[in-house]
């Protein structure tokens, strides 16, 4: 089941809600049971059989957490738990890896060695990537004893919530739990009404922007996959169409779950702060999905890194010392333990080529701004902060490399995926509607370079553009919803902030009166009325 869906909204949402809060009257324990139950339920909407596997990982996990915590005392040798922990992880990824990555394998083994064999395809579950990365979390907590006091109620809460179920944020239980553990199951009218404004905003980005621009974009990805020829402007509409079609669905995702658990009293991590505002490409990651990054900075990241510092430190070597870096240690802790880190993200994000590339050319991005950064350290201009000038050519560096690399991120083939990256370079020519060259009064000028051969109708031509620059000056010019209702903390972390910046616009700040109610109303009327139309499955397919 997905938010933006009429049964969502008109009949799981208010059910739940509702449920919730006159089973709360009689017992909080019932009220939070009932979150439970109404999570499987909505997980079961889209393919009943998902339960099993959900319960599967969810029984098999508990237990490896049993045992974790049985042997948790100094009176049991470490390698008791090392080998319990090592089973644990090895069960998620082995459990994630045959639901998410068989399909890929099999096609890769039947592209390296051209057998021919029958291909069995699994039907990937839901928000798989999500709940097994939460549980190999809670694993390697309650390992390093950080986790210490839960039961089984607990634990299916904080996989099962179904508000981050599908498609995150990927939670921790220590920040979960204790809000469960200390909400009194009252309904709140603050909340709630933070809440709904939330949810209202998010749903209006993906229905209305990020699935209002789709129509504009998908056409031309599949015109590349068919190996038709996309020129220069066509080419920037994919690129540049798609980029802010998953920032405003990714972004209203984030919006409508924060939302919903505001709704039932609890406030999730923040997930997403507009990435496309970044100036360099580690901003960027500490902007976009943020809970991931935090995931692979901690479990994978941080662990490699110490690791090879060690091995280091035990040869004899130097670690990682700002100017006294050497090339040496840049390339064994930094470079290598990034570049692993973004191709697991890039694995994680899909099972292709293209996915594992984009990752892993996000790598190579952080690991050049790092570089710039050990190079501005030495030369003296490490501690200054950067003029207007360096920070907009930062931000216009950091938008393109992002852009070029989304057309990895969408294009259904290799193919694809070269055919706009070299129209986006004008290695396959310009072009432009005949109606346009005509309306323009520069034919003669400009027709040695620019041919009338661009397949899109003029109307469709420069109504992609409008939608590419309204959605731009959204993204960048406007401040998001956690900002514009930072006063009421919507999610973990979030503080009032000043708008200053945004002139005119800080005037947005929310507040409960009568002009916002109408202008919330709106938006949520404008979503829901469009709900019928074609929707994209982005960020849910992960």
């Amino acid at each position: 089941m997905l938010f933006n869906s009429y049964e969502f909204i008109f009949l799981f949402c208010p059910a739940t809600v509702a449920v919730f809060f006159l089973f709360a009257r009689k017992s909080r324990n019932l009220a939070l049971g009932w979150i439970i139950v109404a999570s499987l339920l909505f997980y079961a909407w889209w393919r009943p059989a998902n339960l099993l596997i959900i319960c599967t990982s969810l029984a098999v996990n508990f237990i490896f957490a049993s045992l974790l915590r049985r042997y948790a005392s100094d009176q049991h040798p470490p390698r008791t738990r090392n080998l319990l922990l090592a089973l644990g992880v090895g069960f998620n990824l082995l459990f994630l890896g045959y639901f998410k990555y068989v399909n890929f394998v099999q096609s890769v083994i039947h592209d390296v060695t051209g057998a021919d064999f029958v291909l069995v395809h699994v039907i990937l579950p839901l928000g798989i990537s999500f709940f097994t990365f939460q549980q190999i979390a809670f694993l390697i907590d309650v390992h390093g004893r950080r986790i210490k006091d839960y039961t089984f109620r607990e634990f299916s809460l904080f996989v099962l919530f179904f508000p981050q179920l599908i498609a995150g944020p990927i939670v921790h239980f220590r920040e979960m739990i204790p809000q469960f553990r200390s909400n009194a199951c009252r309904f709140d009218k603050e909340g709630f009404s933070v809440g709904l404004t939330l949810f209202s905003f998010g749903l209006f980005k993906k229905v209305i922007l990020a699935d209002g621009i789709a129509p504009h974009v998908t056409p031309i990805y599949e015109v590349a996959a068919a190996g038709d020829i996309v020129s220069l402007f066509t080419a920037w509409i994919a690129a540049l169409g798609f980029t802010l079609q998953i920032y405003f669905d990714f972004s209203g995702y984030s919006d409508m779950a924060a939302g919903l658990a505001r709704c039932f009293g609890v406030k999730l991590p923040l997930n997403f702060n507009s990435p496309l505002k970044a100036s360099n490409i580690i901003d960027f990651w500490s902007r976009w999905h943020i809970t991931l990054t935090r995931f692979l900075t901690a479990y994978v990241y941080n662990p490699l890194a110490l690791w090879l510092t060690r091995r280091r430190f035990a040869k004899g070597l130097r670690g990682l010392g700002g100017r006294n870096t050497s090339a040496g240690a840049f390339i064994q802790i930094l470079t290598f333990p990034t570049l692993a880190t973004m191709f697991l993200s890039g694995l994680w994000h899909g099972a292709g080529y293209l996915f594992i590339l984009w990752g892993t050319l996000h790598g190579v991005y952080l690991v050049v701004n790092h570089l710039w950064r050990l190079i501005r350290s030495r030369i003296g201009t490490g501690q200054k902060r950067p003029g207007k000038l360096p920070r907009l050519a930062g931000f216009l560096i950091t938008f393109l490399s992002v852009t070029f690399a989304m057309v990895l991120f969408r294009a259904p083939t290799p193919e694809a995926a070269v055919s706009i990256l070299r129209g986006m370079v004008g290695l396959n020519g310009i072009s432009l509607p005949q109606q346009i060259m005509d309306r323009s009064g520069l034919t003669d000028l400009i027709s040695p370079i620019v041919s009338p051969t661009n397949p899109l109708p003029a109307g469709e031509f420069l109504l992609a553009y409008a939608w590419v620059l309204a959605l731009l000056l959204i993204a960048l010019m406007l401040p998001n919803s956690i900002q514009i209702m930072a006063r009421y903390e919507p999610v973990l972390g979030s503080k009032p902030q000043p708008l200053n910046q945004f002139g005119f616009f800080r005037r947005l700040a929310w507040a409960p009166t009568i002009p916002w109610a109408i202008a919330i109303s709106l938006l949520a009327a404008m979503a829901i009325l469009r709900l019928g139309g074609p929707s994209e499955f982005l960020y849910w397919q992960f």
